[in-house]
């Protein structure tokens, strides 16, 4: 297991982890999990088998975005549509 980064390197860097996702969003790994999944969170992965890597303010923004939506009361379907039209 590899060692955890620290909050100030994270929010210098331009590429984190889901893991670090979830420590900058509090929201749950398998929320993120599932956002990835379904297309919702872009991310770039040098290999089949290698760690995804999101881009930090990207990433981080179209989270608070997606939650937005979902507090609006929007469903997964009507958020995915929204997202589409900002790519």
């Amino acid at each position: 297991m590899s060692r955890q980064r620290s909050m100030e390197t994270i929010l210098t860097s331009d590429f984190i982890s889901i893991g670090e996702l979830v420590r900058l969003t509090n929201c749950r790994y398998s929320t993120l999990k599932f956002y990835t999944e379904e297309n919702m969170l872009p991310f770039e992965q040098a290999e089949e088998k290698l760690t995804r890597r999101y881009k930090r303010e990207e990433t981080v923004a179209r989270i608070l975005l997606i939650k937005k939506l979902k507090i609006d009361g929007l469903s997964i379907p009507q958020i995915k549509e929204i997202l589409n039209k900002d790519k």
